[in-house]
C-alpha cells in the first residue's frame, strides 16, 4: 500500500522481504530475498538507496546506526524507532515529557507482579514483554502470582502495567517530516475483538472537541519530541473518569489509519512516503462525514475472491483491499472502506462486507 501511493509520484521502491511470498513482494519490482536481522544483508541491500523506511519496527536498532553511520538515511531513525520497539523505553520517554500513561513499571518475578498490584488498586493487572508483542500477542491480563509465571519465561523483560479502566480505545494518527513540519488526521476509535484490530470509526463518534484536539497534541508532541519522521499512530485509552492515556505507540503506517485509503484527502501512506522523502504534506481531512475500516480475517473460505460479485453489486461505493495473504483463520487478509452520511449505514455496510468476503454472513 505504500508502493501504491508512490507510483503516481514516480517513486522506486527496493524491497527486503522474507519471502517472495509477501505482500509488497508481490508487487515491488526489485526484491531482495534477506533476513533483515543481518547486518551484512542489510549493508548490502540499502546500497544505492536514497532513504530506508519499514513496515514493521523490528529491525535490531544497532544494524540502523550501522546504516547511519554508513551515510544511508533511515526514518524513522533508530533513536525514535526504538520507543516502538521497547515498550520500557517508551514509557520511561513518555513520563519524561509529561505525556499520561497507565501506572506501570517493569517488574522482576512472579512476586514482584504481586508488589505491584499491591502498589495500586490490586488484580487484575496487565504483563506484557517489553519487545516482540503485537495484536494481542506478548500480553497478559493476571489475576495472581501464579498466573504471572508465563510472562517471565520468555526470558526478556516484563512491564507491568494498572488494568485501566477504560470507555473505549482511540487512536491518533500523524505524520511528521524531517524539517518538522506535521499533520494529524482526525482521532479515530479502535474496536478490538480478541486482541486484534476489528473495527475502526472516523471520526470517533461523540468524542467532545476538547478530548480530541487534547488527544491530536499529544501525539504531535510525542512525534517532535522522539524525533518520528513518517507515520505515527498512538494508541489510546478514554478512561471512564475522562482521561486520554497512551497505550502503545507504531511508527509506520498503521491499522488505525487504513481508513485513509480512501476516506482522506491525502491517505497515511502517501503522507508516509512524502515525510520520508521530505517533500511537502498532504492535506489529512477527511473527504466524508464518516468512514468506517473493517479488517477482513481469514475463516474457513480461503476462495474469498468468489465473493466479490456479491459485495461490489450490493455495495457499489464498496471500497475492497486485499493483502495477497494465504488465507489462515484469524489472520488479517485485508480490510473493507466504506463512508457516507449515516453512520449506522456506514458501519453495516463494511461489517456485511467484512463478513461476507469471511463467509460468516452467506447472504
Amino acid at each position: 500500500m505504500t508502493h501504491e501511493a508512490g507510483i503516481p509520484l514516480g517513486i522506486r521502491f527496493k524491497l527486503l522481504s522474507d519471502t517472495p511470498q509477501d505482500s509488497a513482494a508481490q508487487v515491488v519490482s526489485d526484491v531482495v530475498i534477506g533476513d533483515y536481522r543481518d547486518l551484512d544483508t542489510l549493508r548490502e541491500f540499502a546500497r544505492g538507496c536514497d532513504v530506508i523506511t519499514f513496515d514493521h519496527e523490528h529491525v535490531p536498532t544497532e544494524h540502523l546506526r550501522a546504516l547511519e553511520a554508513d551515510g544511508i538515511p533511515v526514518r524513522p531513525g533508530p533513536d525514535a524507532l526504538v520507543h516502538a520497539q521497547d515498550k520500557g523505553v517508551m514509557r520511561a520517554k513518555l513520563d519524561a515529557i509529561g505525556i499520561p500513561c497507565p501506572r506501570h513499571r517493569i517488574v522482576s518475578d512472579p512476586e514482584d507482579v504481586v508488589r505491584f498490584a499491591e502498589e495500586g488498586d490490586g488484580f487484575p493487572v496487565v504483563l506484557k514483554t517489553v519487545r516482540g508483542g503485537y495484536d494481542g500477542k506478548g500480553v497478559w491480563v493476571v489475576d495472581s502470582a501464579e498466573e504471572a509465571a508465563e510472562p517471565f519465561r520468555a526470558g526478556v523483560p516484563v512491564l507491568a502495567e494498572e488494568k485501566v479502566d477504560y470507555v473505549r480505545e482511540l487512536a491518533a494518527n500523524v505524520v511528521r517530516s524531517p524539517h518538522g513540519q506535521a499533520v494529524a488526521y482526525p482521532v479515530v476509535e479502535s474496536q478490538q475483538v480478541n486482541g486484534v484490530c476489528d473495527t475502526v470509526i472516523a471520526p470517533a463518534p461523540d468524542l467532545e472537541e476538547d478530548l480530541a484536539l487534547h488527544a491530536e497534541q499529544m501525539a504531535l508532541t510525542i512525534a517532535k519530541e522522539l524525533g518520528v519522521v513518517g507515520h505515527l499512530a498512538v494508541e489510546l485509552f478514554q478512561t471512564r473518569d475522562g482521561r486520554i492515556l497512551v497505550n502503545e505507540l507504531a511508527m509506520r503506517p498503521h491499522n488505525s489509519g487504513h481508513w485513509s485509503m480512501d476516506g482522506a484527502i491525502t491517505s497515511q501512506f502517501a503522507n508516509h512516503v512524502r515525510a520520508v522523502l521530505d517533500l511537502p504534506l498532504g492535506d489529512p481531512r477527511p473527504r466524508a462525514k464518516w468512514t468506517v475500516m473493517v479488517n477482513v480475517l481469514g475463516g474457513d473460505f480461503p476462495d474469498m475472491y468468489s465473493a466479490y460479485l456479491h459485495c461490489m453489486a450490493r455495495d457499489p461505493k464498496l471500497k475492497i483491499h486485499m493483502y495477497g495473504k494465504d488465507v489462515k483463520p484469524g489472520r488479517k487478509v485485508g480490510h473493507v472502506n466504506t463512508y457516507g452520511d449515516d453512520l449506522d449505514d456506514v458501519l453495516e455496510r463494511a461489517r456485511h462486507a467484512a463478513g461476507y468476503l469471511r463467509g460468516t454472513i452467506t447472504e
